[in-house]
């Protein structure tokens, strides 16, 4: 399997999903990924299951799969002196260090940037954070919840204007973009290394992906404040085949023709309807916009009288873009799916298997093949041995409670 960052090694002292997803994506891209974790606790993350916020299959949490695919588990107390020495030591050896550490933080811990340096000058330090490394906020908390959805303006414009209740995410929705971006800017970071010799600072903030994913809306709001409050008329548009239409079963399929002229003959005669074709209010574009409430209730009711496996099946056949509108659940049976590998099946640690989706990169047509989470502390005894310590420092270690 291609991995171009094989060789690199990662050390991660993160916790929950944004930072720690994008060592995740750093493992199958080839790279060692050290997770770093209090003895006791862990990742808090880990702990959401007994606290009844994540489900539990075959004794497996499957947040915490993905999240942690492939990495090494090291327990060690950074908040004990000889903790603290161990983690230096393993940062000897890495490449990058990983965080979600708040600063005030990271300064008791003795793990900023220049902490980190005087061991490894060359490591590459990055940050993810709520809302970024300056600014009044920059000690505040931020999940994806708050900062990538409430306050960089997502939930606002996806809630329909006089709604009684926001529109809520989907659990760690920012936090996968998040993490994906930050997996992105070490890559460049590990080449600015390469080429120049400078290992920079990278900083990753929740807020500024969010207003990052929502850039036209944000740009545009400078040139016309209220344009978030004009909603989307489907009866007034000005191109009838794009847009979302009911079929007779309650499903609905979405379709994206946006070169109207060119896919309308061919999409009425896929639907079946090759009068439409020629029909006076539907002869062109600018025909059609001006009769766009006749022809959406007219493609209404077309839709209406097929069921949404028959509309599948017949729909194949356009030349223009269309999608059905699916549920998480059928998107495992989807041909393209398994073709491309976008899924893989993962073998647990108690011989279950977990269907995971592979990080959105593939590299010489190769798919990617995660292996499943580490257990708390699972590679500790192997990571200090590895540093030169005998089998009696690691006693001495763990029998201080310095490691796990």
């Amino acid at each position: 399997m291609s991995q171009p960052l094989a060789g690199v090694r990662i050390l991660e002292v993160a916790s929950h999903v944004f930072v720690p997803i994008a060592g995740g994506v750093l493992h199958e891209w080839g790279a060692e990924v050290i997770k770093v974790e209090h003895p006791e606790t862990g990742d808090p993350y880990r702990s959401l299951i007994t606290m009844g916020l994540h489900a539990a299959h075959d004794g497996i949490d499957p947040s915490f799969q993905s999240t942690n695919r492939g990495k090494q588990s090291v327990a060690i107390d950074l908040k004990q002196p000889e903790g603290r020495e161990l983690l230096y030591r393993l940062a000897k050896d890495c490449d990058v260090f990983l965080t979600n550490m708040r600063p005030d933080a990271r300064a008791r811990l003795k793990i900023d940037a220049e902490d980190l340096r005087a061991h490894n000058p060359d490591i590459v330090y990055v940050r993810g954070s709520g809302y970024g490394a300056r600014g009044p906020d920059r000690q505040t908390a931020g999940y994806d919840a708050t900062a990538f959805w409430s306050r960089a303006g997502i939930g606002g414009i996806f809630t329909p204007q006089g709604a009684e209740r926001p529109v809520m995410q989907r659990p760690a929705f920012g936090d996968v973009m998040g993490g994906l971006t930050i997996a992105g800017a070490i890559g460049a970071a590990l080449y600015e290394r390469l080429a120049t010799g400078n290992a920079p600072i990278v900083d990753v903030a929740l807020m500024n992906v969010g207003m990052w994913q929502l850039q036209p809306d944000i740009n545009n709001s400078k040139l016309d404040p209220e344009s978030h409050l004009r909603t989307h008329d489907r009866f007034a548009s000005w191109n009838p085949i794009v847009g979302t239409y009911r079929t007779s079963d309650a499903r609905f399929i979405h379709l994206n023709m946006m070169e109207g002229e060119r896919h309308w003959g061919d999409f009425c005669t896929v639907i079946g309807h090759p009068e439409l074709i020629d029909d006076p209010r539907f002869i062109d574009m600018p025909t059609r916009r001006e009769n766009a409430r006749a022809c959406v209730e007219r493609l209404d009711e077309i839709f209406a009288s097929r069921d949404y496996a028959d509309w599948c099946e017949t729909l194949k056949s356009a030349q223009g873009a269309w999608a059905p509108m699916r549920v998480p659940a059928e998107v495992h049976e989807d041909p393209q799916v398994e073709a491309n590998g976008w899924t893989s099946e993962v073998e647990m640690i108690n011989g279950s298997k977990l269907t995971v989706v592979t990080s959105p990169a593939q590299f010489d047509g190769q798919s990617v093949h995660p292996q499943r989470a580490p257990e708390l502390g699972e590679h500790t005894e192997t990571a200090l041995l590895d540093l030169g310590l005998s089998w009696d420092e690691v006693a001495a270690l763990k029998e201080k409670g310095a490691i796990g």
